[in-house]
């Protein structure tokens, strides 16, 4: 699976026209990257229906050489039941997560993560996965490039609590889950966390 043409052909010439306006000097060159950024606009909001100026904004906001943006995921296990929170956003639930935070490891990240979102405290154990948002099947698309790191990690202690970003906090069995939000989180995913759960000596997956 992956995104529409559109969507990464947008994305392509805004990366582009970003890195190009952090680096151009020349007022000519400054134009032109500017005109590829507005028609990285225009195609992102012909393809998704989305207002033009309120993505053209979007664009105007980032700034320096573009890479793609970093979500932490942590798979934490009460027995053969895996922790899964519902999103106040949509309703649907999903592994513990969220935009990785400047200052902060991935593995610490991905902590407080669990911990703001559920109420649980873990420490990640294993770098299971490293998967490219956009080859993976999440619906729906972002108008940014993605990575995923999904870690597995060891309950140390808390209590089910939500939070702002959650509703209600659960353990789930495999064969139990509830509807996720896919956007954050897909079925496929979930079982690789239970395989390497069963088996630790499972090699990282990365695409």
């Amino acid at each position: 699976m992956s995104d529409p043409d559109w969507l990464t052909w947008a994305r392509e010439l805004q990366a582009i026209s970003q890195t190009g306006l952090t680096f151009a000097e020349n007022h000519y060159d400054i134009e032109r990257y500017r005109a590829v950024s507005l028609l990285a606009a225009r195609m992102m909001a012909a393809g998704s229906g989305r207002d033009l100026a309120a993505v053209a904004e979007l664009f105007d906001r980032q700034t320096g050489y573009a890479t793609p943006k970093v979500d932490v995921r942590g798979a934490v296990f009460r027995d053969e039941r895996i922790l899964l929170v519902r999103e106040a956003t949509d309703g649907g639930w999903a592994l513990p997560g969220g935009w990785a935070d400047v200052n902060q490891s991935p593995a610490e990240c991905v902590a407080r993560e669990i911990a703001e979102e559920s109420g649980f405290t873990a420490r990640p154990a294993k770098l299971v996965a490293v998967w490219d948002r956009s080859r993976q099947g999440h619906v729906p698309p972002l108008p940014f490039h993605v990575y995923k790191l999904f870690f597995l990690c060891d309950l140390l202690g808390g209590a089910a609590r939500p939070s702002h970003e959650t509703t209600e906090v659960g353990f789930f069995p495999l064969d139990g889950l509830p509807e996720l939000s896919l956007g954050r989180t897909l079925p496929h995913q979930i079982e690789r966390m239970f395989a390497h759960r069963r088996d630790p000596s499972l090699p990282t997956e990365f695409d």
